[in-house]
Parts: structure tokens; C-alpha cells; sequence
């Protein structure tokens, strides 16, 4: 050691390597940024653990690029801050981004941070929280630093279903910088400040000529409604980061564990005889699903993923004595509760995510079938459609169905039946679970005979209600053991926690394979 080296000189040495760290891209870039209404990335991490419970990992590690004047630029911490911390006392790994180092750019030591953060995570089996903010890779390293940004796509997808990954998009990313984002289960977009896009509107604009500008190309609302990429939408960054934490308080921290259990003082056994005037038995006339799930959830309080993209099926999580629960709805209120592409792409998701980490599922059923014309078609209904039926069959967790009005045709099968390897299946009085609508039926089954009738309109009358006694109806599925208990609309909440409490211990034993082919 040279002689003028002592503990204090190496300590006032390392305090400034850390101011310096702190400062990201100097004061005058944070003042910008702060002019922009953004918070710096120090910042967010701090929001989102709990208090002085984060500990930031190669905060001094830099770039060991010298072409361009990339020896000038260098900046301890290269752009993005990782580490670990807990939040509500949970074990959580994250890293920000920083934009206000080279555009939050990701160079060589920049993706070689984040992936090794990943890698931690992954060890520990402990949730990950990416908060991009990112132009995409830096030009300044060349081909280079795509090995930390492939490295990170190929950890993302390492730790898909192992551990929960949140990305919280807080500034606007583009080409490969969208792509990590992507492979995570979830992502929230701030309101008037994120945006996704492979290619930006200049490059459109010449190579297309098509003119349009950031936001209405990949603004928060268009991967809200339109694309179904992003999952959530936050006014704010601080409401982002609460988006963030209150999805984490419904997930285990890993695949192997179950999820939390709250204590919210709801009584499992309560009833709610209100449930009979939401739900009309005028098949004709429509509803609002959300009012059933939140008068049989705990508290009334039901999480919603994705409410504005295929707005005709409602996904989300909720509790149930205490329990986390998925849950899956068909909304009578859009399309009439139909399956079509995007509603089954964006349940098959869910679905598949609740299985990967032990999440029960609950099916509220209502739906007349998959959504009919050419465009659908076109679309490729039948392969989106097989998503949700392969989701559910190969789901091992527990799957509850009830139906409380029509279930009819091959969406049945899409919301899981009896068959579809569902636990138990449960019906309201009202339900119909049945090929076709009873009219359609007798119209085809009767068609020479309603034809031939001295009174055609009283005899296709008579065979409707012939047909609705016989067969449009619950207790005949009941005997066929297609249903297994009817049950009273008031009565649905107690009876659901009763087959969650004898499902909880469920095990299926699965057949040796790499994996299936899901229909993608």
C-alpha cells in the first residue's frame, strides 16, 4: 500500500465515487429531467421498497467503452441502479434505469448489471421489478452491448414462471428495449410519459410514408385498449410503483410457494340474496359481471388486469377467506360475454399465470358463444380459441366453474367444464349449459315439423318448452353428472370458499415431456 493511502483517504475516495454515482448524468440532466414531471430513478427504488430497506449492488461498475469519447461519458453506475430491498417485508429484487445517463441506453456494463441482478433473483427464487427507462441499446459500444440485452431477454424467460416479473415502463423505450418488457407477466405504462414501439414515427414516416406521432403510436393508452401489451395505466409514477406493490401483496415469491394469506374479516359462510336482482333470469336482458364478483370476493375488493383491452372477459385477482384467487368472466355487458381472439389470448394468459404460481382459479360463466363473422374468422378464432382450451387443460391448480346463465356451444369447453378437467362445476338454477340457445335448437331439430304444423307458431312454442324442461336446464346436466351441484345465487360466495378449503391440498400428477406445443 503506498504511503499515503490510509483508511480515511479510501473512504473520502469511495464517498465520492458514490456522490458521484448518485449524480447519474449531473445535476443539470436531473434538472431536466425533474422539468419533465419525472422522478429519478433513486427515487422510484425508493418508493417502492420499504423504508432504508434497499441495498444497491455494482453501483460503481462502469463502462469500459473508450471509442466515440465514451472515455469522457463514463459514469459510475452506467446507467441503471440494481439491487435488492423488501417490500411490505417481502424479499424483492429491481433495477431502474436511468435516463439521464446516455438516454438510459443500455451499453455493455449496463446489461451485464442488470442481468446479474437477474440472476440473483432467480437464485433465491424472489420477485423481480424492472423500471425502464430506455431508449434501447447504445450505439456508442456497437454489437457489443446486444449481449447483455439478449442475455437479459434470455433470464426473462428463464424466470417466467419461476418468479413473478413486474416492469414498471416510466419513460419511453423503443426497438429491443421493448422486448424485455414484453417476456415479464406484467406491465404498468404511466399515462402521458411511457411509450412502446419497435420502430419510431421517423422511421415509419420514410419507410411508409404513414404519419402519426409517439403517443397515438405507442402511448399508454393504445397498449392499454388497442394492442393488450400493457396491463395496467397509472396516472403518475407514484401511482405506477402502488400498481406495482399491490400486485405483488396477491403473489407467492415464487413458484413453489403459496400465495399469501390475509386475514380481511369477511365471514366465508356470508350470503348475499342481492345477487338474484343483479343476474336476470331474462336471458335477453344483460348485466354488469363486475357487481357478482364483487359481492362474493372478500371486502368487495377485486384487482382487475387488462379492463379496457377485450373488454367482453374480466380478469384479475381477489381473495376469498383470506386466499388468493384468479378470477375469470365472461361480461355480458360487452359482446355479450362472446369469445373471440383477443378475449382468449388474454385469458389464456392469465390463466397459465395463476397455474405457474398456485393461484386457484374461479370460472363466472355467461357466455352464448365464440364471437360469429368473417373477420373473426379471418383472424384466426379457431387458433386463439384452442389457447384458452390448453390453458386450462394442462392448468394443475384447483379450477371451480360456475355457470349462471347460458353456456352454450364450444365455449363451454373454453371456459372450462366438466371434461376440461375442472374440480367441481357449479350452476345457479337459472343456467342453461346447452349446444345451442333453446329457440335455435327447436328451429333446426323441428325445422319440417314447425313447417308442416296446422299452427306453426303455436307448435314451435310447444317444442320450446318441451325441449327447456328436458334439457335447458341445470338439473339435467346435474344428472348427467355434467353439473355438480346447483346451488342458490345467494349462496354462491360460501359455497366457493367450502371448494377452495377441500381443494387447497389438490396434486395432479403430470406426464414426463420438455413441454407442449401450445397453439400460439
Amino acid at each position: 500500500m503506498s504511503d499515503n493511502k490510509t483508511h480515511r483517504s479510501e473512504l473520502k475516495r469511495l464517498e465520492a465515487l458514490e456522490k458521484r454515482a448518485e449524480m447519474g448524468g449531473g445535476q443539470k440532466a436531473i434538472d431536466r429531467h425533474h422539468e419533465r414531471g419525472k422522478l429519478t430513478a433513486r427515487k422510484r427504488l425508493n418508493l417502492l421498497f420499504d423504508p432504508d430497506s434497499f441495498v444497491e449492488v455494482n453501483k460503481l461498475a462502469e463502462s469500459q467503452s473508450v471509442d466515440f469519447g465514451m472515455q469522457e461519458k463514463k459514469v459510475p453506475g452506467d446507467g441503471v441502479v440494481t439491487g435488492y430491498g423488501t417490500i411490505d417485508g417481502k424479499l424483492v429484487f429491481a433495477y431502474a434505469q436511468d435516463v439521464t445517463v446516455l438516454g438510459g441506453s443500455v451499453g455493455t456494463t449496463h446489461g451485464q448489471k442488470i442481468c446479474h441482478i437477474m440472476d440473483e433473483a432467480l437464485k433465491v427464487k424472489a420477485p423481480l421489478v424492472a423500471l425502464n427507462d430506455s431508449g434501447g441499446g447504445r450505439l456508442h459500444e456497437g454489437f457489443f452491448a446486444s449481449k447483455g440485452v439478449a442475455g437479459m431477454f434470455f433470464r426473462n424467460t428463464a424466470a417466467s414462471g419461476v418468479i413473478p416479473q413486474i416492469t414498471g415502463m416510466m419513460g419511453s423505450s423503443a426497438g429491443v428495449a421493448v422486448y424485455s418488457p414484453a417476456l415479464t407477466d406484467f406491465i404498468v405504462m404511466v399515462k402521458g410519459q411511457s411509450h412502446m414501439v419497435i420502430t419510431g414515427p421517423a422511421v415509419i414516416k420514410a419507410v411508409t410514408g404513414e404519419d402519426i406521432n409517439l403517443e397515438e403510436l405507442g402511448g399508454a393508452k393504445v397498449h392499454f385498449e388497442t394492442t393488450g401489451t400493457a396491463h395496467f395505466v397509472a396516472n403518475s409514477e407514484h401511482e405506477c410503483i402502488e400498481i406495482i406493490k399491490k400486485l405483488l401483496s396477491y403473489l407467492p415469491s415464487n413458484n413453489e410457494e403459496t400465495p399469501p394469506v390475509v386475514d380481511t374479516n369477511d365471514d366465508p359462510d356470508r350470503v348475499d340474496d342481492s345477487l338474484d336482482e343483479i343476474v336476470p333470469a331474462d336471458f335477453k336482458k344483460s348485466y354488469d359481471m363486475h357487481n357478482v364478483i364483487l359481492r362474493v370476493v372478500d371486502n368487495e375488493d377485486f384487482f382487475e388486469i387488462s379492463p379496457r383491452f377485450a373488454p367482453n372477459i374480466i380478469i384479475g385477482f381477489a381473495r376469498m377467506a383470506g386466499r388468493t384467487v384468479g378470477i375469470v368472466a365472461n361480461q355480458p355487458r360487452f359482446k355479450a360475454g362472446c369469445l373471440d381472439v383477443d378475449a382468449s389470448d388474454k385469458a389464456a394468459r392469465f390463466i397459465r399465470f395463476c397455474d405457474c404460481f398456485n393461484i386457484p382459479l374461479i370460472n363466472f360463466v355467461d357466455v352464448p358463444g365464440y364471437f360469429p363473422g368473417v373477420a373473426q374468422e379471418h383472424a384466426g378464432i379457431i387458433r386463439h380459441g384452442a389457447k384458452m382450451l390448453y390453458a386450462y387443460s394442462e392448468a394443475t391448480v384447483p379450477k371451480i366453474t360456475l355457470a349462471l346463465r347460458k353456456e352454450y356451444g364450444g365455449a363451454v369447453m373454453g371456459m372450462c367444464c366438466v371434461g376440461m378437467g375442472v374440480d367441481l362445476m357449479l350452476a345457479w338454477p337459472i343456467a342453461q349449459l346447452v349446444v345451442l340457445d333453446t329457440t335455435a335448437a327447436v328451429n333446426l331439430i323441428f325445422r319440417k315439423e314447425i313447417q308442416a304444423a296446422e299452427n306453426p307458431e303455436e307448435f314451435r312454442q310447444l317444442r320450446i318448452q318441451e325441449y327447456d324442461y328436458k334439457y335447458s336446464n341445470p338439473f339435467h346436466a346435474s344428472s348427467n353428472m355434467l353439473v355438480h351441484s346447483v346451488i342458490k345465487p345467494g349462496e354462491t360466495r360460501p359455497q366457493l370458499i367450502k371448494a377452495l378449503s377441500m381443494l387447497k391440498n389438490k396434486q395432479r400428477p403430470e406426464p414426463k415431456k420438455r413441454h407442449g406445443n401450445i397453439p400460439l
